[in-house]
């Protein structure tokens, strides 16, 4: 049987036969995508792919405790299990025992689509944006503009099935738009982005209007120096901040006094109060328009996921509550290890922060300050503090008594997410945000954007 006409389900379960380890586990991954790219106003290129990724978890218990071997395959078929799961047993006897080891999860409800064939995405989910985008090239012809850039949609279908009895699914849908305007000259640019399960709540055309308008307060160029700066961070700008202090949120690491969580003298700072203002970041698995697994999915162990933990359910929670640091993210190793509640991370972020204006309206707020419109080239510079380093790009524009006056270079910044939360003096309504540099990675995430009063722009940047 070929990889298009056996099932996932039952690759699954021909797995689990073949296996002759103490426990096993089995994920397979059924993905497809569509897509179109544009540039100079044109379709360029469009397509759609599928695919399958088979990860085999066996676990061996010994003497001195359970080790585990864990495999992953592509466009695996049914001829190619058997040397998969030996593969992976292979790697489990051979290896010491796992630091992480848990008893398999057990006694989760079967999913009651298991057995159906996987959900597919086609290029029919650009029927209505296609159009639309058509219309934007049109309109941004005519007021001398060139747009740029891609549309995805991504459907995978996970099934997870273990020696313990689970038989698990989940299809997770998601999308992304990028969008960048330049002027014919290629002297200013400036970009949109957003996420999206469907492409039913996109408008290119309101986007083209957005980037339109920050290419008109480009028209101006004011030089500034290096500097700390009132700043506001737009959604997406925040949400690539918080989404690698979550990463960073590992309690075990905390717990052993690496990270800008970790207590001094011992232990963590869960419980301390990090922002005065009201914010609660969260993540749900069920949240409106964010939804991501409600159970554990991992294919490799670290200090923030176990292999073991598959399938174990995942609940809302909450790691700031009210600006006070409430959970780090927990395994059930870690948690046992720690003491604290196991928490394991979801696959979406929200910041709630109780505010109600716009960017538009913070703007209009501000005597003076920068308005950044993303950040790239995020890297770690001390994880004791969680001191980020990055670059502004497609567009840094200055705002005085409450008007944009005009673009100004870029700037390389030094800040932590976890003192820019202790800083920030307002945060606006909180709004579905595309992260621009994890966007590849995570894409479900709601932010408001942030006033930070001394945003530390520590350099001058030639980049875009």
């Amino acid at each position: 049987m070929s990889a298009r006409t056996t099932r996932p389900h039952e690759i699954v379960e021909r797995a689990l036969e073949l296996s002759t380890a103490d426990g096993c586990v089995v994920i397979a991954d059924e993905q497809s995508s569509a897509n179109l790219r544009w540039a100079g106003n044109a379709l360029t290129t469009n397509g759609v792919t599928r695919g399958r990724t088979l990860t085999v978890v066996a676990t061996v218990d010994g003497s001195e405790g359970t080790a585990s071997g864990v495999v992953s395959r592509s466009a695996v078929t049914s001829e190619d299990l058997r040397a998969l799961v030996r593969a992976a047993e292979d790697a489990a006897r051979g290896a010491g025992p796992a630091e992480d080891a848990q008893p398999l999860v057990s006694g989760v409800p079967a999913s009651p689509d298991f057995t159906d064939a996987p959900a597919e995405t086609t290029s029919a989910v650009f029927t209505d944006f296609a159009p639309a985008l058509g219309e934007a090239f049109a309109r941004a012809r005519a007021g001398g503009r060139e747009l740029y850039g891609f549309a995805n949609h991504e459907l995978t279908s996970t099934y997870i099935g273990t020696s313990t009895g689970l038989r698990l699914r989940h299809d997770q849908p998601g999308g992304t738009l990028e969008l960048n305007a330049k002027s014919p000259d290629r002297s200013r640019s400036a970009w949109a982005g957003r996420s999206t399960r469907d492409f039913k709540d996109v408008d290119p055309g309101a986007l083209d209007a957005e980037l339109a308008r920050r290419l008109g307060w480009a028209e101006r160029r004011i030089e500034l120096p290096a500097g700390r700066y009132e700043t506001l961070l737009p959604p997406t700008a925040v949400a690539d901040l918080l989404i690698y202090q979550l990463w960073s949120s590992a309690a075990r690491d905390a717990a052993e006094g690496r990270t800008v969580f970790s207590r001094p003298g011992g232990g963590t700072r869960v419980g301390e109060r990090l922002s005065p203002l009201p914010l609660t970041l969260r993540s749900d698995p069920h949240e409106p328009g964010l939804e991501s697994a409600p159970f554990v999915i991992a294919h490799s162990s670290g200090d923030d996921a176990s292999v073991f933990d598959n399938g174990l359910p995942l609940a809302p929670t909450e790691w700031v509550r009210d600006g006070k640091l409430e959970r780090l993210v927990t395994t059930r190793h870690s948690a046992a290890l720690t003491g604290l509640p196991v928490a394991p991370g979801a696959d979406n972020l929200i910041l709630d922060a109780g505010g109600e204006r716009s960017l538009e309206e913070m703007v209009a707020s501000t005597e003076r300050g920068l308005l950044l419109t993303c950040l790239w080239y995020i890297r770690e510079v001390d994880p004791a503090t969680l001191l980020l380093t990055g670059l502004t790009r497609d567009g840094v524009y200055l705002v005085e008594h409450g008007e944009v006056v005009g673009e100004v270079n870029n700037f390389r910044f030094n800040e932590s997410p976890v003192g820019l939360l202790g800083r920030a003096s307002e945060a606006g309504r909180t709004e579905k945000t595309l992260p621009r540099e994890w966007g590849d990675w995570f894409t479900r995430a709601a932010m408001p954007a942030l006033r930070v009063p001394d945003f530390n722009m520590s350099s001058v940047s030639k980049g875009v």
